[in-house]
């Protein structure tokens, strides 16, 4: 199994990048998210990788770290969506909109991706729903995001207000990104990140 490979990257197209590991090219399948953030050839990059093996040959897949590849696991355990499927609805949105997408029930949001149909965005939800919980979802958000949430009471209070998002009617997907857009200070009450997100939604 290849946990990961990192190396100068030799050629980049847009579903793929070539990584140089000590004189071996390792093409690997990328989603969007992954092409976009790529430095430019000659720098050096770290992939985590998938690797499927079929009958006619093997294909590497290479993920930016290793929440976006579990996300990726669990998605092609859904009937219907194999490597390039799930390659494509990240490349339509991010692990942690997909994430949110699936606790919230938006299908609508995960039929955008390509080859994705309302029919198989509801069997995505159906299938990975109790994977995910609304607190979960939210840390590893706050994991990837740097210089917005530093302490754990700022965490907490950015959770209260999201679960009181969702209580009010709003869907979870909706809920982390008004509260994401709120720059949090010392002493922020939750009724006053209520309070700020509330104004972002109806912008």
């Amino acid at each position: 199994m290849i946990a990961f490979i990192e190396g100068v990257i030799a050629d980049i197209t847009e579903n793929t990048v070539v990584l140089d590991c000590h004189g071996v090219g390792y093409e690997l399948f990328v989603p969007q998210s992954v092409y976009r953030s790529l430095p430019p050839v000659g720098e050096k990059k770290k992939l985590y990788t998938f690797l499927q093996m079929k009958e006619d040959g093997a294909s590497l897949f290479g993920f930016a770290n290793k929440d976006d590849l579990t996300v990726f696991k669990l998605l092609i355990t859904v009937s219907g969506i194999g490597p390039k499927g799930a390659i494509g609805i990240l490349s339509t949105m991010t692990a942690d909109e997909l994430r949110f997408a699936i606790l919230a029930g938006d299908a609508k949001t995960i039929s955008k991706a390509p080859g994705i149909g309302a029919k198989t965005a509801g069997k995505v939800i159906l299938d990975l729903k109790d994977k995910f919980h609304l607190e979960d979802g939210f840390e590893q958000k706050v994991s990837h995001t740097t210089g917005q949430i530093q302490m754990n009471s700022d965490l907490g209070v950015q959770r209260e207000a999201i679960e009181a998002l969702v209580a009010l009617g709003y869907n979870a997907t909706d809920a982390l990104r008004a509260v994401k857009q709120v720059t949090i200070t010392d002493g922020m009450t939750v009724e006053e990140i209520l309070r700020l997100s509330l104004k972002g939604i109806r912008r």
